[in-house]
C-alpha cells in the first residue's frame, strides 16, 4: 500500500508539474505574440487569443485593488498548494480525486509563478458567442476547472456508492 502511495504521489506530482510547465511555456508564448488588449480571431464568434493582465482572482475579483491583492493571492496560492500535497499524500491511492488535486495545484502554482513575478496573472484565451463573453483565461485556469470538475464527479460517484 505505501509503494502504491508513493507512486501514485509521484505521478501526480509530474502531472501538477506539467501543467505549470505547460501554462508557463503558454503564457510566454502569449506574450510574446500579442500588445496587451490585442485580439487575434482563431475560430470566428467562439475562441481568440487575446492578452490580458489580471491583478485580481477570478473573474477580477478585487483587481482594482491598491496592490496588497499581490501579495494576499501570492498567501493564499502557497497555502492551497501546500493542503493540496498533503491530499495528494493522503488520498493517493483515490485515483479521480488525486487527478483532480494535481490539475489544481498545478494551475494554482503556475497563477502564482505570475504573480510573483509580474504581479499579475497572464489570460490569453477568450471564448464567446454573440455578445457572450466568457472572461479571459489561460492553461492554469483550464486545469484548476478541470481539477474541480473531477472533484465534483468523484465526490457524486462516492455518495452514489454509499447509497
Amino acid at each position: 500500500m505505501a509503494k502504491m502511495r508513493r507512486s501514485g504521489i509521484g505521478g501526480m506530482l509530474v502531472l501538477a508539474l506539467a501543467v505549470v510547465g505547460l501554462d508557463q511555456v503558454s503564457k510566454t508564448f502569449a506574450v510574446r505574440l500579442l500588445r496587451s488588449g490585442e485580439r487575434i480571431t482563431v475560430i470566428p464568434d467562439f475562441f481568440d487569443l487575446t492578452l490580458v493582465y489580471n491583478t485580481g482572482a477570478a473573474f477580477s475579483f478585487l483587481a482594482d485593488a491598491a496592490g496588497w491583492q499581490r501579495w494576499f493571492f501570492i498567501g493564499i496560492g502557497v497555502a492551497a498548494a501546500v493542503f493540496l500535497v498533503y491530499l495528494l499524500v493522503r488520498h493517493a491511492a483515490q485515483r479521480m480525486f488525486a487527478l483532480g488535486v494535481a490539475l489544481i495545484l498545478g494551475g494554482a502554482v503556475g497563477n502564482v509563478i505570475d504573480r510573483i513575478h509580474l504581479g499579475k496573472v497572464v489570460d490569453f484565451v477568450l471564448l464567446y458567442h454573440d455578445r457572450f463573453y466568457w472572461p479571459a483565461f489561460n492553461v492554469a485556469d483550464a486545469a484548476i476547472f478541470v481539477g474541480v470538475t473531477l472533484l465534483i464527479l468523484d465526490e457524486i460517484r462516492r455518495v452514489r456508492r454509499s447509497r
